[in-house]
């Protein structure tokens, strides 16, 4: 629930989003979204 209150601070405030989820392989993978909301990447293991 942190990343939750985080991410609707973040929303509201203008900041960068962050989140990170689980495939149905159990990979996890990021998606993180910059303060301009320019540009949303998707992070895999191997690009952390």
């Amino acid at each position: 629930m942190e990343d939750n209150a985080e991410n609707s601070f973040a929303l509201r405030e203008g900041l960068r989003i962050f989140s990170a989820y689980h495939d149905s392989n159990q990979v996890k993978f990021w998606i993180i979204t910059e303060a301009d909301r320019s540009v949303t990447t998707v992070l895999l293991p191997e690009d952390y």
